[in-house]
């Protein structure tokens, strides 16, 4: 069994937060205060931290958004981000979820190094707060760390 990660992010809005995360992604809820909220995201703790968002106060209020882009396979890829690598056939079933409920792609669900060591589905989306998340699977699991 692979240890499970603890992440902990900003959000600005809670209850949007629970909506996306349960609703939209189908985390379990676990322990939440009116400060945060852990959820399980596949067996792993992610956990919104409400931060004070004002964007026009010239001040980020602990937001990191994005540092920047990096080109990968053709694409801009949002820096930071964090998601799971699924099974091939969950990671297929969360696309069609996620294009059912209308999710806004940063990157279309696709195939990326096609034929190549490390070939992988992926596909990029926000979260209500903007943070970046990416999912990403391997046919041949043996091929995460590829080079």
């Amino acid at each position: 069994m692979i240890p499970p990660f603890h992440l902990a992010f900003p959000v600005d809005d809670l209850d949007a937060a629970r909506r996306f995360y349960v609703g939209m992604l189908g985390c379990r809820e676990g322990r939440s205060s009116e400060h945060w909220i852990d959820f399980d995201l596949f067996g792993h703790q992610i956990v919104a931290h409400f931060v004070k968002s004002n964007p026009n106060d010239g001040q980020n209020d602990g937001f990191p958004g994005d540092a920047g882009n990096n080109r990968v396979d053709g694409h801009d890829v949002p820096v930071p981000h964090f998601g799971v690598v699924l099974t091939w056939e969950l990671w297929q079933e969360l696309a069609e979820q996620l294009r059912q409920a209308g999710v806004q792609f940063e990157i279309e669900p696709s195939v990326r190094f096609r034929d190549q060591p490390g070939e992988q589905g992926t596909m990029f989306f926000r979260d209500p707060a903007g943070n970046a998340l990416e999912f990403k699977s391997f046919r041949d699991l043996d091929q995460l760390f590829a080079r």
